[in-house]
């Protein structure tokens, strides 16, 4: 049997010490975002895991809006990534 091997890491390691694969991340038809999912695609994107380009193409996202994950993630962390926290790490 041969099995197809993806360029690039295999695995990454979250913020909290996890390690996730590409079976760990969110399924392409997630439509419902939580801050851990969120967390997971930017873990992925910022480790190599997927580039963002794939990212935004697998789960119909803007660029600006991955860009916006990302930088909330950097700057606050995953508590940035939730919705009802969102005014709060956002300026005017």
């Amino acid at each position: 049997m041969f099995i197809k091997r993806e360029k690039g890491p295999v695995f990454a390691v979250t913020h909290d010490g996890r390690k996730i694969s590409r079976s760990d991340l969110p399924p392409k038809n997630t439509s419902r975002w939580v801050a851990r999912r969120k967390a997971a695609v930017v873990t992925a994107v910022e480790s190599g895991l997927i580039d963002a380009d794939e990212a935004c193409e697998m789960y119909s996202l803007s660029s600006e809006e991955l860009e916006s994950w990302v930088s909330a993630m950097s700057k606050h962390g995953t508590g940035a990534l939730r919705v009802t926290s969102m005014q709060r790490y956002r300026q005017p």
